[in-house]
């Protein structure tokens, strides 16, 4: 079912807003950087094979495609309620802004307090999370071509910081490139992707080893989460591809950067989601054909995806080659990540929704870009790094909520849409008429809001402290800490303000 496409005829509409800012980032982007940006940073198969460890526990390589494409399927309705919302109001706040409109008059700042602050924690574990993927790998790499290597979690936290704090200087010192370097972002996910299957599907031929049969990866089902139902067990499943393809709101923050933004963002996630789905289908099916073992992967070393590299390979030095195939694109997701992060921290600062807003809401003149909100937004990842070095289960928790946080952003600002009748929002070039706008968004909160609750439960069962999934621990904490911000910080907190149906979002709510 393809949703209908009002072009609002030559001019684009969009809401309006009531108080008009001046345009303060150049508009550096052009359609096809934003869609490099949008590769880059979603590079789906990257993290499909990182996070294939926790996937495989349900229902084997059955339940992780299948996972895949359900979980991908549902999130094209989430993009595409995403979409249109970017295209009616083109923000680098994304769903602060959206949620500040479509919830009304009477509870729009207090929506959009949430959806802000959700969506801004998002990003910071989703940072941390590429972090320790990019760490893991240069240690990977090292160790499969030194057997003797004993590996100590203070190793990973060195190269982490490394990593990601080179990354965040690329934001912070190089931002009229930037444009330039997610567009190689872009080409280079597709060359990675490209030889990454061929390798996989020629090198066990070549080496004379087995392929595994179509049973193995298409139809027999192992369940090993000790939950009863295979059926909750692939529901579980489906986190790694959520973690995967759940993030449609990339090309948003950046729409005061690229030129008219109304129809290039809704552009631009059509081209990040097929782009997703493809090279995370294939990529699947090359490593699990090349894979005839799985069982000891959990323990086979500290990043699993090399050992199925090297099943298919044989040779630890075209494992390496692998590994840094996938080690480029990810230090260009993480380059994605810091933009994100920092403009949708600025713009909360600039409606004075942060601590110190007149420091964060700055904008570099010598940079031109939210320096001080980059440079936070690498503060806060090197934190998260340390706890990895006291428990990587504690930091692995708090990233994965990545997920949870983000899903909680988006129904906060599409479930007001549509109890709201829809109306709120003025149509931009990309709008869903009539009952079709109403079943997309209807079908996209239902995923989120259940979805929501079964990622909070334990991956295995029996429940043991171990076991146990900390999630929604980490993410009802954060709400509260965000909740008594609010109290704390309401009287200084402007909001958007927006037209909105013939008022303005700025009474308060909550």
């Amino acid at each position: 079912m393809a949703p209908s496409v009002d072009t609002g005829g030559p001019v684009e509409k969009t809401s309006k807003v009531t108080s008009e800012r001046p345009q303060e980032l150049e508009r550096r982007f052009s359609l096809l950087s934003i869609c490099g940006i949008a590769i880059s940073t979603g590079e789906s198969w990257v993290a499909l094979g990182g996070s294939l460890t926790v996937a495989i526990y349900n229902l084997g390589p059955p339940g992780v495609l299948y996972g895949l494409l359900v979980t991908s399927c549902l999130y094209w309705f989430v993009a595409a309620s995403i979409a249109e919302l970017a295209s009616a109001v083109p923000s680098s706040g994304t769903v602060y802004h959206w949620a500040s409109i479509t919830a009304g008059p009477r509870y729009g700042r207090f929506c959009g307090w949430f959806a802000g602050w959700w969506n801004f924690l998002a990003w910071i574990m989703g940072t941390a999370s590429l972090g320790s993927f990019m760490a893991l790998q240069t240690v990977t790499m090292y160790s499969t071509t030194h057997p003797e290597y004993i590996l100590q979690n203070w190793h990973i936290f060195v190269s982490y910081l490394v990593c990601t704090w080179l990354c965040c200087l690329v934001v912070l010192f190089g931002n009229t490139a930037l444009p330039y370097i997610e567009s190689v972002g872009a080409f280079v996910s597709g060359f990675g992707f490209l030889i990454s299957i061929l390798i996989c599907s020629i090198m066990p031929k070549v080496k004379g080893k087995p392929y595994a049969s179509s049973a193995f990866v298409w139809k027999d089902v192992t369940n090993e989460t000790g939950w009863s139902s295979d059926a909750f067990a692939f529901c579980l499943g489906m986190l790694n591809a959520a973690f995967a393809v759940g993030a449609p709101d990339i090309p948003s923050h950046l729409a005061e950067e690229m030129p008219r933004p109304t129809s290039n963002i809704p552009k631009a996630i059509l081209v990040q989601y097929i782009f997703s789905l493809v090279t995370g289908l294939l990529y699947l099916i090359a490593i699990f054909y090349a894979t005839s073992d799985l069982s000891h992967l959990p323990t086979a070393s500290i990043f699993p995806l090399a050992d199925i590299y090297l099943q298919a390979t044989g040779s630890p030095a075209a494992t390496v080659a692998l590994l840094v195939l996938a080690f480029i694109p990810t230090t260009f997701g993480i380059i994605g990540c810091y933009i994100l992060v920092g403009r949708q921290f600025w713009t909360l600062a600039r409606d004075k929704a942060t601590p110190y807003p007149e420091v964060f809401s700055h904008l570099s003149q010598r940079h031109g870009n939210p320096f001080a909100a980059i440079l936070l937004s690498g503060i806060l990842t090197t934190l998260l790094g340390c706890i990895y070095v006291g428990s990587t289960r504690a930091f692995n928790d708090l990233v994965g909520s990545f997920v949870i946080l983000m899903s909680l952003s988006y129904l906060a600002a599409i479930l007001p849409h549509l109890l709201s009748g829809r109306k709120n929002v003025k149509p931009g070039w990309f709008w869903m008429k009539g009952c079709i706008g109403y079943a997309v968004n209807g079908i996209s909160c239902a995923y989120l809001a259940t979805f929501v609750v079964i990622f909070c439960f334990p991956a295995k069962m029996p429940l043991t402290v171990e076991a146990m999934n900390y999630s929604s621990v980490i993410v009802g904490g954060a709400s509260l800490v965000i909740w008594g911000f609010w109290y704390y910080r309401r009287g200084q907190y402007e909001g958007p303000g927006y037209e909105v149906g013939g008022g303005e979002v700025g009474d308060e709510g909550g």
